[in-house]
């Protein structure tokens, strides 16, 4: 409430002062101190003092000054307000509030445990009218639902149950089955794809989906997001016909093997021409419309929630949930998830989560299919030390794989040691036998040796693995090797900044476009290998695109990250296994290859 902000920002003028210690003072000097006039600075103080939050013992009388208490700590105020903003709908202001007014860590650990309480599944009766609804929490923030500008995992789960592709991939990631389009067909060397739409498919403004929606949408992609994700792909069509409505046939450059891949993927989904058009980029941002053809539409977002609503004239069924909220949480510091793993028990449905010691068959956890590896690539053109390969491979076995892992912790955390095998592997820096710190005497000398003066080397990364790249720091440095770490937006991270580091760190999601996500970052990493390195993985890729034989491509694969690895330019650290919890009264829990819960399939006892 108002009137409690008023209090905030007195308390704020006096923040040494202890609760309970009456101060000397005149309601003159309280007003200059709110900016309000003496009879305003009278009212308030009459309802502080109402609501129990001061004592005020007023003395008049030329030279007299008046006693103020504070009755209420601050930390409590502060966590009301925060829950009456959060149940108005504003969580954004509310854990801003907690962050700006200086709220202690215990006052913001009470939020979040009132907060997980807040979440879960709701059913209400007006009649015989029952509405479902499931408020859902998602960590981190949304920056944008246009398809075509998603970066982060989150984004991506709200554009897939808000938007549709031509196709869609099984749980297993093997079969391309349809979606959109209800069948497909290609010609003799795989150049010319031809697809037939459903009929009847409507977006969520009304208007029902044709073949120009989705030559617009591939359109729009090269337009929109010329460097963008899976760029390559959209950028390798020649041209694109529309014989009627309900068909489309799109012709290639080039034999593309991982084309349907491509198609199934967020990045494709299919967008509405006409309001795309007229909204220009404010499409899917903050100002603009989000409308697809999914299970749900955007029915009001702001403040850190996002309201989903059940679409009825979805093609493949209305949703047995009504309305979906989800509720972006800020991420905490690194030092702050076990506690948060504690909270989450609450919660119905979980995403990306690890909990330990779950008993009484009140959680059922499903381990996703997909697993995130991280890893580090170098920038073999920058002038330096690290031209030099036998500083590249001193500095990977620098980068202790057993000290990593033992610095990360964790049950979903192992040593990798590819994009594909599975077999855990410590890495280059376990395998002598030795103690961790003779390791990083031994390649200090090796780096020595190698002619190391000792120069600084530049890590870049994106912020949301900063806590990765000061561990990296930790073990770099503690075997001679100066580094420092740059943090850069996903979208810079991707351009031309880049190119001024010397190592870069990143992750790749290896679920069932590991082909696609592959191709991609070994394009990304072409830009800065030697000539003959660059030559060699473009032919290989130009190979893979035209091989038909899955396993083919495999070992085509295999093959540019064994020379790669040799070469000491890409460094793997470890895979990361996501997992998804649900409560035992959720049901028609379908999980897509990702480890999504599709919203649509969700219903409760």
């Amino acid at each position: 409430m108002k009137i409690r902000r008023h209090l905030f920002q007195l308390r704020e003028a006096y923040p040494h002062v202890e609760d309970g210690v009456p101060i000397e003072v005149t309601t003159a000097e309280l007003a200059e101190k709110l900016d309000c006039t003496h009879r305003n600075m009278v009212l308030l103080l009459k309802r502080m003092t109402e609501e129990g939050w001061v004592g005020w013992t007023a003395k008049r009388g030329r030279g007299n000054r008046s006693l103020l208490t504070f009755e209420r700590p601050l930390d409590k105020l502060l966590l009301e307000e925060a829950e009456e903003l959060a149940m108005r709908g504003d969580l954004q202001s509310a854990f801003e509030l907690l962050q700006n007014k200086g709220a202690g860590s215990a006052a913001l650990g009470r939020f979040q445990q009132w907060l997980s309480g807040q979440f879960g599944f709701r059913s209400t009766l007006d009649g015989q009218r029952r509405t479902d609804s499931l408020r859902f929490p998602l960590p981190g923030a949304i920056g944008s639902l246009d398809p075509a500008r998603i970066h982060f995992i989150g984004e991506s789960h709200l554009v897939s149950q808000l938007f549709d592709g031509l196709v869609r991939v099984d749980a297993r990631g093997e079969i391309v089955l349809p979606h959109l389009a209800h069948a497909w067909e290609t010609n003799e060397d795989r150049t010319e794809w031809t697809f037939y739409l459903r009929k009847g498919v409507m977006f969520h403004h009304g208007r029902e989906m044709t073949s120009a929606d989705v030559r617009f949408t591939l359109e729009r992609l090269q337009r929109l997001a010329p460097g963008g994700l899976y760029n390559w792909v959209y950028h390798g069509i020649e041209d694109m016909l529309t014989p009627d409505s309900t068909t489309i046939r799109i012709r290639l450059k080039q034999r593309n093997e991982v084309f349907l891949s491509f198609l199934s993927t967020n990045r494709a989904s299919i967008v509405p021409e006409d309001v795309c058009s007229s909204e220009g980029e404010s499409f899917g941002e903050a100002d603009g419309s989000v409308i697809g053809t999914g299970p749900f539409r955007l029915a009001s977002r702001g403040h850190g929630i996002w309201m989903l609503e059940a679409f009825p004239a979805y093609f493949q069924g209305r949703a047995f949930l009504d309305r979906v909220e989800v509720w972006t949480i800020p991420l905490e510091e690194e030092a702050e998830k076990d506690r948060q793993q504690q909270e989450l028990r609450q919660f119905q449905v979980m995403h990306n989560v690890r909990i330990e010691g779950l008993t009484g068959g009140q959680f059922q956890q499903v381990r996703q299919s997909g697993t995130t590896c991280k890893f580090i690539t170098v920038n073999e053109l920058k002038p330096g030390p690290l031209r030099n390969p036998a500083i590249r491979a001193a500095l990977d076995r620098a980068i202790h794989r057993g000290e990593l892992l033992r610095q990360l912790s964790g049950d979903v955390i192992e040593g990798a040691s590819s994009f594909w095998t599975t077999e855990k592997n410590g890495g280059p820096s376990d395998s002598r036998g030795i103690s961790y710190e003779d390791e990083c005497v031994a390649i200090k000398q090796e780096l020595r040796d190698a002619g190391y003066l000792g120069e600084t080397l530049t890590l870049t990364t994106i912020p949301q693995y900063g806590h990765d790249a000061s561990i990296i720091q930790g073990l770099l440095e503690k075997a001679g090797v100066s580094v420092s770490v740059s943090l850069l937006p996903a979208e810079q991270f991707k351009g031309a900044e880049r190119m001024s580091a010397d190592l870069l760190l990143f992750a790749v999601m290896l679920d069932e476009h590991r082909e696609i996500r592959l191709i991609d970052l070994y394009k990304s990493m072409m830009q800065h290998a030697e000539p003959q390195v660059r030559a060699k993985v473009a032919d290989t890729l130009e190979r893979i695109l035209a091989e038909p034989d899955a396993s083919a491509r495999t070992r085509l694969f295999i093959g540019i990250e064994g020379l790669l690895s040799l070469r000491h330019s890409l460094l793997f650290l470890y895979r990361k296994h996501l997992k998804t919890a649900f409560h035992p009264s959720v049901q028609g829990i379908s999980l897509e290859s990702l480890g999504w819960v599709r919203f649509r399939d969700l219903w409760f006892r």
